[in-house]
């Protein structure tokens, strides 16, 4: 079961405790994305391992500041890997990529999402499924909006005892209790491989430092504020990876709390 932390910081404070440091992140994830989750863990200030064998999983999670389980790509060692992971006392966090029509890995978000994650992070439509309310979205692309998720990560977030962050146009962040929203970003990050799937582990970098709540809103607002960034100086997709990573490593503290991206508001009654 994952270790909740009592230090709840702000975004700016979060970051500098990050990069003071350097946290290990463990990652088990989608294949297709691990280049650019680490690049983006390295430029962020931490330091990636995509330890992801069965046998070592469970060990290596007890060595890392947080963990990173996405399903983006389950294959069975991955699966045995996740489930020996989420085992350990380090806070995790929980990608369930493309669940609801797919089967396999919709039985393994499930299982997982009782295993006590830290936060969960998805997109509306993953959200919706996971809180067995939909049946997904279009793969790994959302049909829904945060909006139309935000009921069923209230009570997602009730049931798991996790955080729930819902990404999109913005961002919709509940611990069942209080919701969170982040504004920001450029729909460029949505044209990268990768772009939700390293938010995932740059929130896991953060558990390392505060508590979930913190970390999930710490994590939308650098992405965010990363996305408009590199939006300003690129053409087109290829280009605003390579600026985005760039981004990431430039941001600082006093640019995130200066922004103020994120306000409160309180959460759907039961």
């Amino acid at each position: 079961m994952s270790v909740r932390t009592s230090v709840h910081l702000s975004p700016g404070e979060a970051l500098d405790a990050l990069r003071a440091t350097n946290p290990l992140v463990q990652c088990i994830t989608n294949t297709v994305v691990a280049g650019f989750t680490a690049n983006a863990l390295l430029a962020l200030g931490a330091s990636p391992a995509m330890c992801d064998i069965p046998g070592e999983a469970g060990m290596f999670a007890d060595l890392a500041g947080g963990v990173l389980i996405n399903l983006g790509t389950p294959t069975s060692e991955q699966r045995d890997a996740a489930l020996e992971a989420a085992d350990s006392a380090t806070p995790w966090v929980l990608d369930p990529v493309a669940v609801g029509a797919l089967p396999v890995r919709t039985a393994l978000a499930r299982r997982l999402s009782e295993l006590g994650p830290a936060v969960i992070r998805g997109n509306a439509s993953e959200i919706l499924a996971l809180a067995g309310t939909s049946s997904g979205g279009r793969g790994v692309d959302a049909v829904d909006s945060p909006d139309d998720a935000g009921e069923a990560a209230d009570a997602l977030a009730r049931r798991t005892c996790a955080v729930i962050a819902v990404s999109g146009a913005v961002d919709l962040i509940t611990d069942g209790h209080q919701r969170i929203r982040v504004a920001g970003g450029d729909p460029l990050l949505t044209r990268v491989t990768g772009g939700g799937c390293a938010l995932g582990a740059t929130t896991a970098a953060f558990l390392s430092v505060c508590d979930p709540v913190a970390a999930a809103v710490a994590a939308h607002a650098v992405h965010a504020i990363a996305a408009e960034r590199a939006a300003a100086i690129t053409r087109g997709p290829g280009s605003f990876a390579v600026a985005f990573l760039d981004a990431l490593a430039d941001i600082s503290a006093g640019d995130l709390d200066s922004a103020r991206r994120w306000t409160d508001e309180p959460a759907a009654a039961r």
